[in-house]
């Protein structure tokens, strides 16, 4: 390998301030600031907007759509044109 164009591959702390969560990983990223561990041990810091503790998806706060009620208005606006109208079935 050649020396000097892998970037430096090191434990980073990222950091969720809306959640107050953190967590240590591998990674790349640039940063300047640094923080204590748990260990003892000093790493850099890299702070985040979103984080699984903190995404509507994974929080379980997600906001569903009212899909049903976009169909039927649908339907409704176009049941008396000639593309919705269903003519009735023969013999009833």
């Amino acid at each position: 390998m050649k020396k000097g164009i892998h970037p430096n591959y090191r434990p980073v702390v990222f950091q969720d301030a809306a959640a107050n969560y953190s967590f240590l990983s591998q990674s790349c990223v640039q940063t300047n600031d640094t923080i204590k561990w748990a260990d003892g041990n000093e790493y850099p810091l890299y702070k985040l907007e979103i984080s699984s503790a903190s995404h509507p998806f994974f929080t379980g706060k997600m906001k569903l759509l009212d899909t049903t009620g976009r169909v039927q208005k649908f339907n409704d606006k176009y049941k008396k044109t000639a593309a919705g109208y269903k003519k009735p079935a023969e013999g009833k």
